[in-house]
């Protein structure tokens, strides 16, 4: 017996490759299944079994395309409403790839379908679980996230989480491994460990959620405290899984179509085609077709477009560094962006070239932001999370995470000047693009963002500035 946890760091996201005396299963495969295909023929296995721990909302799973390549089964754990052919689980049934056999346990409460995996090793021992969004390391699933489809509150669903955990997951052996889908950074759990393999044991002795003398109702208001609205595209990223997508190559051939900068303005006009930017900050700044919003490749890149751009069907049309266009279309796939129109044949170079319109963004350094900025009069926008806000920030700033910047662009006076910054710049050029793609110019966004200026002798606090408005 053999398991592979194949970890994307962009998404925080766990899928599993297990294999025994020459079949295996693959649990919540990414949408490109050339890698797993790869890995079949290298160990000269069939693959049985696709078992999906729940219907993802923050990415799209392979499932579907991998059962048409492999001719494996597709399966969910019970109440499970797919709109294909697949295996609905009952409560405790048992799967058996080669010699080990794979348990369903029913775990709902992140959702209601959601389910855990526990594997049986040939020696009959619980060896492992595999716990989709129901159990992280240090964390929970959040309830909130499927309250319209279950028609019920997010306590509701903390409080059926609550029992799932002690009546499946705590009452197992304390040295079985645990196997989560998620790690730090996902944002289908607010409290999630760096570490993304852990044992049952370790997780009673460390887990807030598993306390063992934790009542229902400390339970629902630990779990449910602090959680931040959802991003806008879970929800459509649910459909897709359910309902299934185009196929990964459908969509790649898409992005990969290549459009000379002459006619790239007008495709983009045609379709109605949002432009992104996936360049770094630094270079973005220096010089980007107008009205390009820069989401750097090299950072959070899927999170923050299905945070921001919200709208999985919105037509997309690239400018990417020269050769990464396929790793771009690849990881907007992942979170549900199929609408890709192609991208700059050349990249931003070639646009250049023909001598077209270009902008900038007014950048300056820390240092320029030191001698400029006047405490107390200069307007200051710190987009960082208020977590990272609170523990230190320049003295008079605002904090305008860039979750909500889609909210607070709306409280902007565009005849007022302010200074914009996030921690090292990434975040703070995204929002630097939102705002001159929708007019506004009356700002100056700080290069290295608080870590430059915190080796300034600008005025730091911890004091949270309450006011709401920039008037």
């Amino acid at each position: 017996m053999q398991i592979e946890q194949i970890y994307t760091g962009c998404l925080a996201q766990g899928a599993y490759y297990i294999t025994s005396n020459g079949e295996a299963a693959i649990i919540d495969p990414l949408r490109e299944v050339q890698p797993y295909l790869d890995r079949l023929i290298r160990d000269d296995v069939k693959l049985k079994y696709i078992f999906e721990t729940h219907f993802h909302a923050d990415f799209v799973s392979g499932h579907v395309d991998l059962s048409k390549e492999t001719d494996a089964k597709i399966v969910y754990g019970p109440t499970a409403k797919p709109e294909f052919e697949a295996i609905v689980a009952t409560d405790n049934q048992i799967f058996e790839v080669g010699n080990i056999k794979i348990k369903v346990l029913h775990t709902p409460g992140h959702t209601m379908e959601s389910s855990t995996y526990l594997l049986i090793d040939e020696s009959g021992k619980n060896h492992a679980i595999f716990s989709g969004d129901t159990l992280f390391i240090g964390d929970v699933g959040r309830p909130d996230l499927a309250q319209k489809a279950a028609s019920m509150t997010q306590e509701q669903l903390a409080a059926t989480l609550y029992h799932s955990l002690r009546t499946k997951i705590m009452r197992l052996e304390d040295d079985v491994i645990v196997y989560p889908a998620h790690g730090a950074g996902s944002a289908c759990g607010k409290n999630m460990s760096k570490e993304t393999i852990s044992t049952i044991g370790n997780q009673k002795a460390t887990n807030y959620a598993l306390r063992a003398n934790m009542t229902e109702a400390e339970f629902i208001t630990e779990v449910t405290e602090g959680l931040l609205p959802p991003p806008a595209y879970f929800g459509m990223n649910v459909a897709m899984n359910k309902k299934g997508s185009q196929s990964f190559e459908t969509v790649l051939n898409n992005g990969m179509r290549a459009i000379h900068a002459i006619e790239f303005e007008s495709v983009a006009d045609e379709t109605g085609a949002l432009i992104l930017d996936t360049r770094n900050n630094k270079d973005f700044s220096k010089g980007f077709i107008p009205q390009s919003i820069n989401i750097g490749i090299d950072g959070d890149f899927a999170p923050w477009v299905g945070a921001l751009i919200a709208d999985v069907s919105q037509p997309i049309i690239l400018v990417t560094e020269i050769g990464r266009e396929e790793e771009t279309v690849t990881r907007l796939s992942r979170v549900g962006f199929d609408n890709l129109i192609g991208h700059l044949q050349g990249g931003f170079e070639a646009w250049q070239k023909t001598g077209q319109e270009i902008d900038t963004v007014n950048r300056i350094t820390s240092e320029q932001f030191a001698k400029e900025v006047k405490i107390g009069e200069s307007k200051i926008i710190d987009i960082r999370k208020e977590t990272e806000y609170s523990a230190e920030h320049v003295e008079e700033a605002y904090n305008k995470p860039l979750a909500s910047i889609n909210e607070w662009i709306k409280d902007i006076n565009p005849d007022t000047h302010f200074y914009l910054h996030c921690a090292g710049g990434y975040r703070s050029m995204i929002a630097a693009s939102i705002l001159q793609a929708r007019g506004f110019r009356n700002f100056t966004e700080i290069e290295g963002g608080f870590n430059a200026i915190a080796k300034t002798n600008v005025p730091k606090t911890n004091f949270i500035c309450q006011s709401k408005i920039l008037k």
